[in-house]
């Protein structure tokens, strides 16, 4: 599949007839929101896990030297937690540009703080696309994420602002804490 996914996602109209969609964030759409919202509220959904196996060629990094951002890996069992935002069908072109670097829309049920559930839509970088990086030992992608720079800033900030974006919501993600320990250590070494 090509680095660009925009016009694969203006396919998914399943929710175009609604007035307004849940949209899943489990990576920087938590900490940046740069688009309107109706409501925001934390979230999670099952039977995946946060992993840094995305390449970013667009944002946290460059063609000749990506980023490592995150995707979604199905694990059973499992349960990410992010933030949901209730958008109008309107916002998805942008979210699309935003998210065009191999990403795609997908429709999922999330859960709510209070136990509610509603269906509404995911970005997930699946492996069959141009930019997946796929698995590394968290040594290594925290190594990639301390040198990679895009237009977005340094890949390292991402990860940063994650780690602190989880904690503030109560939650700790083994694999992104572990990155972020990896990185801090390699930051102070190269003091």
């Amino acid at each position: 599949m090509s680095l660009n996914t925009i016009e694969i996602n203006r396919l998914m109209n399943r929710f175009d007839s609604h007035d307004s969609v849940w949209l899943f964030g489990y990576g920087s759409l938590i900490f940046k929101a740069d688009f309107p919202f109706i409501e925001r509220r934390p979230a999670s959904i099952a039977g995946w896990s946060r992993r840094f196996w995305q390449g970013s060629h667009d944002h946290r990094g460059t063609e000749s030297a990506p980023g490592r951002v995150l995707t979604l890996v199905p694990e059973e069992g499992a349960t990410c937690h992010g933030m949901a935002y209730l958008v109008t069908p309107e916002e998805f072109a942008h979210l699309d540009h935003r998210e065009k670097n191999g990403y795609l829309r997908l429709a999922t049920e999330m859960t709510f703080e209070d136990g509610g559930r509603l269906e509404g839509i995911v970005y997930i970088a699946t492996a069959d696309n141009a930019a997946y990086l796929g698995p590394a030992s968290e040594r290594d992608i925290a190594r990639q994420i301390a040198t990679a720079h895009g237009p977005s800033g340094p890949n390292s900030e991402y990860l940063l602002e994650l780690a602190r974006a989880l904690r503030e919501l109560g939650k700790h993600d083994e694999h992104v804490h572990a990155i972020e320990g990896h990185l801090e250590e390699f930051t102070r070494a190269a003091r």
